[in-house]
Parts: structure tokens; sequence; C-alpha cells
């Protein structure tokens, strides 16, 4: 009887640790002078530079579930007492990490190509947005931002 308890408790503790480490991408606009953020924002530019990146690459975390799941059974069958106890919690913590990778993997591997796309505004200031994509858009090309995207003008 104290086996499938300790098995729930150790599955809780690593379903609460994941989900800590849950997080969804955002891509905000921002100006080097001052820190200025927004999403909502529209306004008139020149693109200075357009530059290449990788956005990270994310999981769902369903990986990690189910790995802390089948680390925590496999981890159950070993020992007895205390050393038991502590083998779950390892195995949970290790199959969560594995799992994690292993989806990682499937999904590509590597993040997305993401766009950094510096303007000029009218203004003066400068903003930085990154896009997934930058269709026509060149260097010294006319745009407008709005709600966080470069559009050219």
């Amino acid at each position: 009887m104290k086996a499938p308890r300790t098995l729930a408790a150790a599955a809780v503790a690593a379903a609460a640790l994941l989900s800590g480490c849950a997080s969804s991408p955002s891509y905000n606009t921002s100006g080097y002078n001052g820190g200025y953020n927004s999403t909502a924002s529209m306004g008139y530019g020149t693109i200075e530079s357009i530059q290449v990146t990788q956005a990270e690459n994310r999981t769902s975390g369903g990986g990690a579930l189910a790995g802390a799941v089948v680390g925590a059974l496999v981890g159950n069958q070993v020992g007895s007492g205390s050393g038991r106890t502590a083998a779950t919690v390892a195995g949970g913590v290790g199959g969560a990490l594995a799992g994690n990778a292993i989806e990682k993997n499937r999904n590509g591997g590597t993040g997305q190509e993401m766009y950094q796309v510096n303007v000029r505004m009218d203004n003066g200031e400068y903003r930085t947005v990154v896009q997934d994509s930058v269709y026509d858009l060149r260097v010294g090309n006319r745009v407008r931002l709005v709600d966080g995207r470069v559009y050219r003008y």
C-alpha cells in the first residue's frame, strides 16, 4: 500500500516541478532608447538592418511529463524503503529530462529561423522587431510597424 502513495507523491512532485518550466514564446518590439515595449503600436520608418536568428526550440512539456511518469515507475522498482523513494524521485527527474530531450529532437532539434528587423522610426527612435518572415523587405525600405510586425509601405 505504501508504494502507490510514494509513486503518486513522486508524480505530483515531478508535475509541479515541470509546470514551472512551461512558457510560451513572445516576440515584442523594443526600442533602443528607453526600452519602449509595445505590441499594439503603429508607426512608419526605414529598415536599417535585417538579421537571421534562431528562435528557441520550445517543447509542449508532454514528453517531459511522459518521461517523468515512466522514470518514476522504473525507479519505484529499485530498492526498498527510503532507497526506493529516492530511486522513484531520481527516476522521475531523469525521465523528465530524457522525455523533454526526445521531444525536442523529434520536433526538429533546432529552433525556427526568425528575422530581427531593425527599424529607424520617423520620430528618430529605433525599434527591433523579431518576426518569422520578411517577405519582400530589404534594407532601406520604407515600412509601417503595426502590432509588432513590419510591413512594406
